[in-house]
């Protein structure tokens, strides 16, 4: 089985170029397109699991800088019978929607676009940039959020106390597809087969638009405490503490950090990762912290050592911010001030706490954040 692009592009780009006519970067994005599905089959036949041959229905089409041209009014776009012009339609009073924020702002750049058809119509799903605020890279000093991710329970927890998300709910839909999808493969019409189709596409968009709502709650809590950082378990490691079985966490976990990385950088908000070796089991209270695996129990956190009780995921969410703290001051980044971002106030390395009120703000309570 070959997954490798640049192997599957020496394989196949001059006889599906010769055989479609398509502009050398369909062919690519083509390529792309197969590779991704091809190595997820091949990690599942690797873990002992069953893999069929991944199809495509070809309703989507991927355009990149060379094969779209942006107007006003209207754009160019490369097909199998050369370059046509396409005129938008877009709503007559644009304020309040996204064409007022993204579109006609000249703040965002306009990127690559795919093409999608849908009962005749077709829609073209634009992706648009903008330089952020500020270099994210040269962040000195300044509050870390940290975020915890979750199997179970509420999805993303923060080190401020935002509870964000339910995944068990998550879960439960993606249950209720998978169940819905095995009764219509065992019918096996082409009706069943057309209703798969459509059942695949509803609950992609449904948990993409779910998992964007948790990327922006995530953004909104890192401004809302002035943190120019955000803190994430290493996504690898997290790969190898949960089952093979819950392939699809991993895949909610993943989109989580590219959704959160791409928003945040609007804002200037650097996105980084850390080992999350016993974050779960280390007691985050002050200069404590004192790390045993009988410190948690469930949802419950309780320190044997200096008897500090806070919920589970809202501590391990404080270690992971402060495991960044720590790794810029070991790697001589150059950040001695930065602080991890509490509910109450502010954590800095050295486990010395500065409340909330003492700088003149208010603490916010452990908030759970319906989305």
């Amino acid at each position: 089985m070959v997954t490798d692009k640049q192997d599957l592009n020496a394989a196949t780009y001059d006889d599906v170029r010769e055989n479609t006519g398509l502009h050398s970067d369909h062919v690519q994005s083509a390529r792309s397109l197969a590779a991704d599905p091809l190595s997820n089959c091949q990690n599942r036949l690797f873990d002992g699991g069953n893999a069929s041959e991944p199809t495509f229905r070809g309703t989507v089409v991927v355009y990149g800088t060379r094969t779209i041209t942006y107007n006003d009014d209207h754009c160019t776009i490369a097909t199998v019978d050369g370059r046509i012009r396409a005129e938008y339609i877009t709503p007559e009073d644009s304020e309040g929607t996204p064409f007022e924020e993204y579109w006609e702002c000249n703040e965002w750049e306009r990127k690559e676009a795919t093409l999608h058809k849908r009962d005749g119509e077709y829609y073209l799903h634009i992706a648009v940039e903008k330089e952020p605020a500020t270099d994210a890279s040269t962040v000195e000093n300044g509050a870390v959020l940290g975020v915890d991710l979750n199997v179970d329970g509420y999805l993303a927890v923060t080190s401020t106390g935002a509870f964000l998300g339910n995944a068990d709910y998550l879960n439960h839909k993606r249950d209720e597809y998978e169940r819905r999808r095995g009764r219509l493969q065992q019918t096996g019409t082409r009706s069943a087969h057309l209703t798969i189709q459509s059942l695949g596409d509803t609950f992609a968009r449904w948990s993409e638009d779910y998992l964007h709502r948790v990327s922006k709650a995530i953004v909104r809590e890192s401004r809302r405490h002035d943190c120019p950082a955000t803190a994430f378990e290493n996504l690898e490691n997290i790969r190898k503490r949960i089952s093979n079985a819950l392939k699809f966490q991993q895949w909610a976990f993943r989109t989580i950090l590219e959704y959160t990385e791409y928003k945040a950088e609007e804002d200037g908000i650097l996105v980084d990762t850390v080992q999350p070796a016993y974050t779960s089991q280390r007691c985050s209270h002050g200069k404590c912290g004192f790390t045993h695996e009988d410190n948690r129990d469930g949802d419950e956190f309780e320190c044997l050592k200096c008897g500090k009780q806070l919920h589970a995921d809202y501590n391990a969410a404080r270690n992971i911010g402060w495991r960044l703290v720590q790794y810029w001051l070991k790697s001589g980044a150059g950040r001695a001030n930065c602080r991890v971002a509490l509910k109450s106030g502010m954590l800095n390395a050295n486990g010395e706490f500065t409340s909330a009120t003492s700088r003149g703000q208010s603490g916010s309570p452990l908030t759970s954040q319906p989305l």
